[in-house]
C-alpha cells in the first residue's frame, strides 16, 4: 500500500498523466471532428501531405525526416497535427535572439588561436584541421598549456572530484543531467555547504527531466537556503511542449577557472557502484588544469546566463595561469560544447572526423549504438580499408528498447570487419575515442539520435597527449572483460527481438 501511495503521489506520475489527458483530450477532439465533418478526414490527409512536403524540403536530418514521415502517412488524421506541435522549429523568435547573443558573447569571450592551430599544423594537416572546425564552429579554441588526467571508473572520478572541491577557494561550478540523493551526492553536498559557509562561491545548473525521479520536489529551495545558487533546465510543467525534447545532457565542474572535470559520470550511486542497477558501471572522466579550463568556465557561464537571464562579467572568473603551467607542453587539449539549437552537429563531425582520418586502430565504448547513414558509412568505410574498429557496448542494458535497437545495427557493421564487443559485468556508460595513439576524446555524447543532436552535450578533445596511452590501456583492460560478438551470436538471438529491433531503429530519432 505505501509502494502504491508513494508512486501515486511522485511528481513524475502527476506529469505523465497530465500530458497523457491532453493527448487523450487532443485524439479525443480530432476523432469527434471526423464524427461530425465527413471531409475532415480529407483535410487531414491533405494537410499530412502538405507536412511531409515540408519536412522533406526542411534541413533536418534525413534520419528524423524518415521517422517523421512514416507516422504521418500511417495516421494521416493525427501524425500532421502531432507533427506541429512537436515536430517543428524547436526555437521561438524571442528564444533564437536570446540564443545568438550568447553565441556571439562566447566567441568574444575566447579568442581564437590561430599560432596554436600552425603548431599543430606542423605535426598533422588532419590534426589542425579537426581543431580549426571546432574552433571555428563551436567558437572553442585548442590549447597547450593544460595538464589532463584519465579518470578510467566512477570510483577514481569521485576519489578526484572531492579532493579538488576541497581545494576549491573562490568558486564551484556544477552542471549534471542526473543528481541522485545518496552517498556521492550527499558527500559532495557536505562540501558544497561547508565552501559555501566559508564563503566560496558555488552554483548549480541541474536538468528537471534527468532529477525527476531522482530529486524531492522543490529540491533547488532547500539548496538556496544551503548557500548554493541554482538553475534549472528547461523546468517541467504539465504542459505538452517540444521544449521537452531538448535535454542539458553534460557534466561539469569547474574549481576556480584551475580545475574542471567532465565526463560519463553523474552524481548518483550507481555510477561509483554503490547500487547495483545493471550489474557493475564501467564509467570514465577527465580531468584538465591549466588554460583550457577556460573554455569550461565559458562553457557553464554562459548556459547560466541563458537560464537566468542574468547578464554579469564573465571575464571576473578568469584564472590567472601560473607560469610554470604556461610553459607545459603536453599535446594539445580542446573542451567544446555541443548545442542541438545552432544547427551545427559539432558531437558527430568531431566522431566521424576521428573515424575517418584514423589510419591504423580506433577504439570506441559507448552506451548506445544508433547510427544515422553517415556514422554507419564512416565506421565501415575505415574497416573496409583496413583499420581496426573496435566498440564496446553494454551488455546488461539499462533501457532493453534502446539495446534493441544498438544490436540491430551489430550485422552490418561486423560484415565490413568492425568488431563489437559487449561488457559482461554489466552496463557500460562511458564515451571515449581513441585513434592511432595521437587522438582521444572523453565527454558525455552517446552514439544515439538524442546526444548527437537534441541534448546540449560536452566534451575533450585530444592531441599527442600522453593521457591518450592511459585511455587506450583502459580500453585493453575493459576488452579483457567483454565478449567479441559473433555470427554465431547473431544467429542465436530471438526472432522476434531482432524484428523488434529492426522496427525500433526507424523510430529510434522520436524515441
Amino acid at each position: 500500500m505505501k509502494f502504491i501511495k508513494n508512486v501515486l503521489f511522485r511528481r513524475s506520475t502527476f506529469l505523465a498523466v497530465a500530458i497523457l489527458a491532453q493527448i487523450v483530450i487532443l485524439i479525443g477532439v480530432i476523432a469527434k471532428f471526423n464524427d461530425y465533418f465527413v471531409f475532415f478526414y480529407m483535410v487531414s490527409t491533405v494537410l499530412s501531405i502538405i507536412i511531409v512536403g515540408i519536412i522533406l524540403n526542411n534541413d533536418m536530418h534525413p534520419v528524423y525526416k524518415l521517422a517523421w514521415i512514416i507516422p504521418i502517412l500511417l495516421f494521416p488524421v493525427f501524425g500532421g497535427v502531432f507533427y506541429l506541435l512537436f515536430g517543428g522549429s524547436k526555437l521561438g523568435k524571442r528564444s533564437k535572439k536570446k540564443l545568438k547573443s550568447i553565441t556571439e558573447e562566447t566567441e568574444n569571450l575566447l579568442d581564437k588561436r590561430d599560432s596554436i592551430l600552425e603548431e599543430i599544423k606542423s605535426k598533422n594537416k588532419f590534426a589542425a584541421q579537426q581543431a580549426r572546425y571546432i574552433q571555428n564552429y563551436a567558437k572553442y579554441p585548442p590549447y597547450y598549456n593544460t595538464e589532463s588526467r584519465y579518470l578510467k571508473s566512477g570510483e577514481e572520478h569521485f576519489k578526484e572530484l572531492k579532493k579538488q572541491l576541497r581545494k576549491a577557494e573562490k568558486y564551484i561550478f556544477l552542471e549534471y543531467f542526473i543528481i541522485a540523493e545518496g552517498e556521492m551526492w550527499d558527500t559532495i553536498l557536505d562540501i558544497l555547504i561547508e565552501k559555501a559557509e566559508s564563503g566560496v562561491e558555488v552554483r548549480l545548473i541541474y536538468d528537471d527531466l534527468g532529477c525527476l525521479q531522482t530529486l524531492p520536489y522543490k529540491y533547488q529551495e532547500k539548496l538556496k537556503k544551503l548557500g548554493i545558487k541554482v538553475a534549472i533546465f528547461n523546468p517541467l510543467f504539465p504542459i505538452l511542449s517540444i521544449k521537452h525534447n531538448n535535454r542539458d545532457h553534460r557534466k561539469i565542474v569547474v574549481i576556480d577557472g584551475e580545475t574542471a572535470f567532465t565526463g560519463g559520470i553523474n552524481l548518483a550511486d550507481e555510477y561509483i557502484n554503490k547500487i547495483d542497477r545493471f550489474g557493475h558501471w564501467k564509467d570514465s572522466g577527465i580531468m584538465l588544469q591549466g588554460a583550457a579550463v577556460w573554455n569550461m568556465t565559458v562553457m557553464f557561464l554562459s548556459m547560466w546566463q541563458h537560464l537566468t537571464g542574468v547578464e554579469e562579467n564573465i571575464n571576473e572568473y578568469k584564472a590567472d595561469i601560473p607560469s610554470a603551467q604556461k610553459s607545459k607542453k603536453d599535446g594539445y587539449i580542446q573542451p567544446f560544447a555541443d548545442s542541438p539549437l545552432d544547427n551545427e552537429a559539432v558531437g558527430e563531425m568531431v566522431y566521424l572526423n576521428l573515424i575517418t582520418k584514423a589510419e591504423d586502430y580506433i577504439y570506441i565504448t559507448t552506451p548506445y549504438l544508433i547510427l544515422d547513414n553517415e556514422m554507419i558509412t564512416a565506421l565501415t568505410s575505415a574497416a573496409k580499408a583496413g583499420v581496426d574498429v573496435r566498440i564496446i557496448t553494454p551488455h546488461i542494458p539499462d533501457k532493453w528498447y534502446v539495446h534493441l535497437v544498438t544490436r540491430s545495427y551489430y550485422e552490418i557493421l561486423m560484415a565490413s570487419g568492425v568488431k563489437v564487443y559487449e561488457y559482461q559485468p554489466g552496463f557500460i556508460h562511458s564515451k571515449t575515442y581513441v585513434a592511432d595513439d595521437n587522438y582521444g576524446g572523453v565527454g558525455t555524447i552517446n552514439m544515439d539520435y538524442r546526444s548527437l543532436f537534441l541534448h546540449f552535450e560536452c566534451g575533450v578533445w585530444l592531441y599527442k597527449c600522453s593521457t591518450i596511452q592511459d585511455m587506450k590501456d583502459d580500453f585493453e583492460t575493459t576488452l579483457e572483460k567483454c565478449k567479441k560478438i559473433t555470427k554465431e551470436d547473431l544467429e542465436e538471438q530471438k526472432w522476434y527481438k531482432s524484428l523488434v529491433g529492426s522496427v525500433l531503429r526507424v523510430f529510434a530519432p522520436l524515441m
